[in-house]
């Protein structure tokens, strides 16, 4: 199963809080969390194939753009499933992720969700109902390898379209 997974300037290392006006930028290895997934990925014979990036203020400055161009590179690069996040408690790195997921699974023929923590409540509010949203911690909180599972039980389920997405949006999502 082939992950594409999209971060923001810190998840995929390209900068800091303060570096918002990071471009839209991809790398095709396991950058960020995509790193710390990988015994999970195992489990589930799947392996992220592309990370992409961009910086907060490059999203907010034109979301439109931002997410045709990713929807663009989703279609590019044929993924099983688009994993959005872990966007944490970040609330703009969040409705990015919402926003992205949502549209991927409307234009490209990948399957997409978002991941964030339950601080992000005015997104979640916004998107669980257009998008599967799995529950993380907020940043540096407890709980992040078990998130990282689930991230990857919904990416199977997804990518299989099995029966099991029904019981893992009840269990693990917003």
């Amino acid at each position: 199963m082939k992950i594409v997974m999209i971060f923001d300037q810190i998840q995929s290392g390209l900068g800091t809080k303060d570096d918002t006006m990071v471009p839209l930028t991809g790398k095709k290895e396991a950058v960020g969390p995509a790193v710390m997934m990988q015994p999970f990925l195992k489990e589930i014979d799947g392996r992220v194939t592309a990370c992409l990036c961009c910086g907060n203020g490059t999203y907010l400055e034109n979301p439109d753009e931002v997410s045709r161009k990713l929807c663009a590179m989703v279609k590019k690069l044929q993924p099983d499933v688009v994993i959005c996040g872990p966007a944490f408690n970040y609330e703009d790195y969040g409705e990015m992720c919402a926003r992205v997921a949502a549209d991927i699974n409307a234009t490209t023929d990948s399957r997409a969700f978002a991941a964030m923590a339950q601080e992000n409540d005015r997104v979640i509010s916004r998107y669980k109902d257009q998008v599967m949203i799995v529950r993380t911690p907020k940043k540096g909180g407890l709980g992040l390898n078990d998130s990282l599972k689930n991230m990857c039980r919904v990416a199977k389920a997804m990518a299989e379209n099995s029966g099991e997405l029904d019981k893992l949006r009840a269990e693990v999502c917003f």
